[in-house]
C-alpha cells in the first residue's frame, strides 16, 4: 500500500482518487476550495463535476495542504494546467526528497514554452516527477470502464513503481521513458481536439474529422520530434490513442467548446458554456509559438489560433487550409 495524495479534486482528480483508493492505497484528496471539500465529506461524490460516481468511505480529504503532502509517498497533480505552478510553488515548502510527483494535467506554460512537468521540476527543484496520460476521460475511469494509459519517467524503477499502484483490471498501464513526447502529445492533441470540434460545429461530416485527426497528428509528431520526442510514440496512446478520443468524444471539453466556435459562439462563450477549464485554448499559442521556435509547419494550429485569437471566420479558416499549395503526404523517401 502506498500513501497517496491527489492534489485537485476535479474530475480527473477524482476518478484516479477512487481507482487508487480502490487498488488498495491509503489516498487523500485536497482541495483549495473549503466548499468543495465540504461537499466531498458529505456525500463522497462530486455532485458538480462527476455525478453519480461514489468514493470510498476510506478516502480523507482536506484543504491543508501541508497535511496533503506531508509523509505522502506519491503526490498526483491533479490541477489545471493554469495553476500548476502556483500549487507546485507552494508544494514546495511540504516536499521532501523522494516522493514521486505524478502530472496528469495536460499543456504547456504560455511565456516558457515549458511542458508541465518542467515547471513542476522548476518550482520543486529536487522533485521526482512522472507523467500519466492517454485515452482516458474521468466521466469513464470514474465509472470504471476498462482503460488505458501511459506512464512516463525519467527512471525505470519510477515507472514501474507507478504502473504497479495505478493498474488494476479496469486500468492497464503501459511505461515509457519519453517523458518529453508523452507531454507534448498530450498536450497539442487538445487544440486539435477544438479544430475537430469547430469542424462539428460547421456541420461538416465524418471524412472532414477523419482528416483534421490524420494531419493533426501529422502536425504534432513533427514538432514532438522537432523537440527531442520519440516517433512512436506518437503512435502510442499519448498520441494517437488520445487525439481519437478527444477529438470524437462529447466528453471532451475541447471538442465541445470547438462546437459552439464553430456554430458562430466567442471563445468566452463557449468556455461559460462549457463550464470547465479548455486546455486547448490555453495551449493553442504555446503551441504556435513552438511551431515557429522549431520552425515546423502547423497550419491546422495556426488556424485554431486565427479563429480563437484573431476573429477569423471559422469556415473561411477552413477554406485556408483546403486551398494550401499541394503537398506529398509522405516526405522520406523519392519516388
Amino acid at each position: 500500500m502506498s500513501k497517496v495524495s491527489v492534489l485537485g479534486a476535479g474530475s480527473w482528480g477524482i476518478a484516479l482518487a477512487k481507482l487508487l483508493c480502490n487498488n488498495g492505497n491509503d489516498v487523500t484528496v485536497w482541495s483549495a476550495l473549503s466548499d468543495e471539500i465540504e461537499m466531498l465529506e458529505a456525500n463522497y461524490e462530486h455532485i458538480d463535476k462527476l455525478p453519480g460516481v461514489k468514493l470510498p468511505k476510506e478516502m480523507k480529504f482536506t484543504c491543508n495542504l501541508k497535511e496533503a503532502v506531508e509523509g505522502k509517498d506519491v503526490l498526483v497533480m491533479a490541477v489545471p494546467s493554469p495553476f500548476v505552478a502556483s500549487t507546485a510553488k507552494q508544494v514546495n515548502e511540504f516536499y521532501k526528497e523522494g516522493q514521486i510527483i505524478v502530472n496528469v494535467g495536460k499543456g504547456i506554460e504560455g511565456d516558457t514554452l515549458l511542458t508541465l512537468s518542467e515547471v513542476i521540476e522548476r518550482e520543486i527543484p529536487k522533485s521526482t516527477v512522472a507523467v500519466l496520460s492517454g485515452p482516458s476521460h474521468a466521466e469513464e475511469v470514474g465509472r470504471e470502464i476498462p482503460t488505458i494509459v501511459v506512464i512516463a519517467a525519467k527512471k525505470k524503477e519510477t515507472a514501474v513503481y507507478l504502473q504497479d499502484i495505478f493498474m488494476c483490471e479496469v486500468f492497464r498501464v503501459y511505461t515509457s521513458p519519453d517523458v518529453k513526447g508523452v507531454e507534448i502529445g498530450a498536450a497539442l492533441k487538445n487544440v486539435i481536439a477544438l479544430a475537430a470540434g469547430i469542424a462539428d460545429g460547421l456541420g461538416y461530416g465524418d471524412n472532414s474529422k477523419a482528416a483534421i485527426i490524420t494531419r493533426g497528428m501529422a502536425e504534432i509528431t513533427r514538432l514532438g520530434i522537432a523537440m527531442g520526442g520519440r516517433a512512436e510514440t506518437f503512435y502510442g496512446l499519448s498520441g494517437v490513442g488520445d487525439l481519437i478520443v478527444t477529438c470524437a468524444s462529447m466528453h471532451s471539453r475541447n471538442r465541445r467548446a470547438g462546437i459552439l466556435i464553430g456554430q458562430g459562439k466567442s471563445l468566452e462563450e463557449a468556455q461559460t458554456e462549457v463550464k470547465m477549464v479548455v486546455e486547448g485554448a490555453n495551449c493553442a499559442k504555446a503551441a504556435l509559438k513552438l511551431s515557429q521556435t522549431y520552425n515546423v509547419n502547423m497550419p491546422i494550429v495556426e488556424e485554431v489560433n486565427a479563429i480563437l485569437f484573431d476573429g477569423k471566420n471559422a469556415a473561411s479558416a477552413v477554406g485556408s487550409l483546403m486551398k494550401r499549395e499541394g503537398k506529398d503526404e509522405i516526405t522520406s523517401k523519392d519516388w
